[in-house]
Order: C-alpha cells, then structure tokens, then sequence
C-alpha cells in the first residue's frame, strides 16, 4: 500500500512539473516513433530501466535536464511534416538527430515558470482563439486535472493588448 502512496504521489509531481504524467509522453513518443521503450531510452541518453521507473511513477522526475530536453526536441519533431506523416527515413532521421545532439539546457531552452516573452506569444494567439469569456470558462473546465494550463488560461484572459 504504501508503494501504492509513493506512485501516486510521483504522477501528482509529475503533472505539476511536466504538464501531465511522463508515462502519457514517452507513450506518445514510443507510437510516433514506432520504437521499444528501449530504443526511446537509448535515443534520449537515460537507461532502459529509469525510463521505466519514471514511467510508472517509481521516480518523479527525470534528474538529467539534457534527457528532458531530448524528449522535448522529439515531441517537437514529431510536428514536422516529413515524421507526422510516418516515412521510415524520417522517423530514422529524427531519432539519430535527437541521439546525436547534444542539448544546452538554460532558462531561455527550458523554462521552468515561463516568462514575459513566452506571455508575448502565448497570450495573442489565445486571445485569438477565444474571448475573455471563453478563456475563463475552459480555465475552469481544466482547472482540477489541468491547474498550470488553467492558470495561463486565466492570465491570458485577464491581459488586454495594447
């Protein structure tokens, strides 16, 4: 039971700090890249093993931040045309340059709490998207399971442009 506690502890973590549980990530990556937990593990320069425990929410995070930033690199290739539509090459390509690369990891690669410039881009294009209105009700849809993406919701809705 209490290992029971301890997980489900590390996925309330691992929402607070990622967004969502780190097992829901490396899933999508594993299906969008066709590859084995393994081969994740290898491209993304973490052991086979971790990537399990923090999968399963053994462990809350992923200590090494040029990990994280390999697995955010991925996730954004998996936007680009030539990997979303599911050429072998590609998915191949991508991966050995996620492998390869080498990832400085600062505030301006990383941001932990965002910032103003990320509110600068974030911020028109939501209001784009949605009224005041609009923003404040889906904060509140999102606000128990989602609190971070209801919080900029509500931010974005309170902001006027200039």
């Amino acid at each position: 039971m209490e290992d029971h506690k301890i997980v489900q502890r590390n996925l309330a973590l691992q929402r607070e700090w990622y967004g969502e549980p780190l097992g829901d990530r490396v899933r999508r990556l594993v299906v969008a890249f066709s590859v084995s937990q393994a081969q994740l593990a290898d491209v993304l320069g973490i052991s086979a093993p971790m990537l399990s425990q923090v999968m399963s929410g053994r462990r809350a995070k992923i200590g090494n931040p040029s990990v994280l930033a390999r697995m955010i690199m991925l996730e954004r290739k998996v936007l680009t045309p030539d990997v979303a539509s599911g050429s072998p090459d590609a998915l191949q390509r991508a991966l050995e340059d996620v492998r390869q690369s080498k990832p400085t990891v600062s505030r301006d690669s990383l941001p932990v709490n965002g910032s103003a410039d990320d509110e600068a881009v974030v911020f028109p294009f939501l209001r784009r998207l949605a009224d005041r209105r609009e923003l404040s009700q889906a904060a509140d849809v999102l606000g128990e399971d989602f609190p971070a993406l209801a919080e900029l919701l509500r931010r974005a809705g309170k902001v006027r442009d200039a």
